[in-house]
């Protein structure tokens, strides 16, 4: 079997592997990057999940508190979280006390495993365990089909459940969760910071690379919106620059969004083919984003088959 899944596979046989986008970057590369007080993040490249990188194409980091450490997003894979818990100690000897798995795409929780012996607390959204059984042995397959099993790791469950809020006290600062969706996925979590004012939202928020439909496209726009609301000006992407002013980056990715859902309706309203949509719909926005033939005619499908039960 080919070391780069193919992306036709991933994306209609059977789920989403979110965000496979260009071959040939190596995750020696890779470099952390301070977006606040004690906050260090690293910026995913648009590459395919690759022996070279190790499916390290997520952006990840890690919180520093006065109590210990609150890692944000895992990685892609046992290699990458391993990659990161090293980057963790190089700056800080406090406990690694609590690992955030925003969803269940695996470039965002499948570096997990690399965190065991710390024996932290694993936040999640309350409908990640469902989720992980669902896709969770799927996913892992696919990586061990790219990476090998022992680069790959397994599945890592939650054990804080998030239903509508919670908060997580670092000593000096505070963690303060929210449970979204269905939008981006089923199981989305954002986070914001009180001590930077920094928000995570993870994969509701994509910059430069195109969105991925993979939930709802009715509550990924409304939950959006509630981003804008949150009163955060600054925001670190599940893709893209780690750290971003929040108003332009949401504009821009409402924009597609809406662009979507109004066309993908129109073609609906004419009788139009799913196929012939998945030709059509949001051409306008070839050119603003990477990887939009990768990932337009999928968000089409996707937005079509709930579209046309409204």
């Amino acid at each position: 079997m080919s070391t780069v899944l193919s992306r036709r596979a991933a994306l209609f046989g059977g789920f989403c592997l979110c965000c496979l986008p260009r071959l040939g970057f190596s995750a020696e590369a890779f470099t952390m990057e301070e977006v606040g007080p004690g906050i260090f993040m690293r910026r995913g490249p648009n590459a395919e999940a690759a022996p070279e990188n190790n499916d390290a194409i997520a952006n990840t980091g890690f919180i520093v508190g006065r109590d210990g450490v609150l890692v944000t997003e895992t990685g892609g894979s046992r290699a990458d979280g391993e990659w990161l818990r090293a980057e963790i100690v190089k700056r800080t000897d406090r406990p690694i006390r609590h690992v955030v798995l925003t969803h269940v795409h695996p470039d965002h929780c499948f570096g997990a495993s690399a965190f065991a012996a710390d024996q932290p607390n694993i936040i999640g959204h309350a409908r990640l365990r469902e989720a992980l059984d669902a896709r969770g042995a799927y996913y892992r397959q696919r990586l061990a089909d790219i990476l090998g099993a022992d680069k790959a790791g397994p599945v890592v469950y939650p054990t804080q459940a998030v239903t509508d809020g919670a908060e997580i006290d670092l000593g000096d600062r505070t963690l303060r969760f929210t449970a979204h969706g269905p939008a981006h996925t089923a199981c989305d979590l954002s986070m914001t910071d009180s001590a930077s004012g920094l928000l995570f939202p993870a994969d509701l928020l994509f910059v430069g690379r195109i969105p991925s439909l993979d939930g709802n496209l009715n509550g990924w726009l409304r939950e959006a919106d509630r981003l804008k609301a949150s009163g955060a000006s600054r925001a670190v992407p599940g893709h893209g620059p780690v750290s971003v002013d929040l108003a332009p980056a949401l504009a821009d990715m409402t924009r597609y969004l809406t662009t979507l859902r109004d066309e993908t309706r129109a073609m609906i309203a004419a009788d139009g083919s799913i196929e012939k949509a998945v030709k059509t719909v949001a051409q306008s926005e070839r050119g603003k984003w990477d990887l939009f033939d990768s990932y337009n005619g999928r968000n089409v499908t996707v937005a079509y088959k709930e579209l046309e039960w409204e």
